[in-house]
């Protein structure tokens, strides 16, 4: 997914709660959108998702293939 399309689609899910994120090697990362690093320099796009046990991952927006609101069911 290109960095603007993951961008837009992950900004109005900013501090929620139940999110997936499936990346390029088929991993699967859930839980609360915490920070999205778009333009800091020598830096790849990111996003970082807390998990229900407090550990933050760190997911660049080039590896990402599809974001799943599960809020929406």
């Amino acid at each position: 997914m290109e960095v603007t399309k993951a961008l837009a689609a992950l900004q109005p899910l900013y501090g929620k709660d139940n999110v997936e994120i499936v990346t390029r090697d088929g991993s699967r990362v859930r839980g609360v959108v915490r920070s999205m690093k778009t333009t800091q320099a020598l830096t790849r796009p990111s996003v970082k998702i807390e998990q229900p046990g407090g550990d933050l991952v760190k997911i660049p927006f080039d590896t990402i293939t599809e974001i799943v609101d599960h809020n929406q069911v």
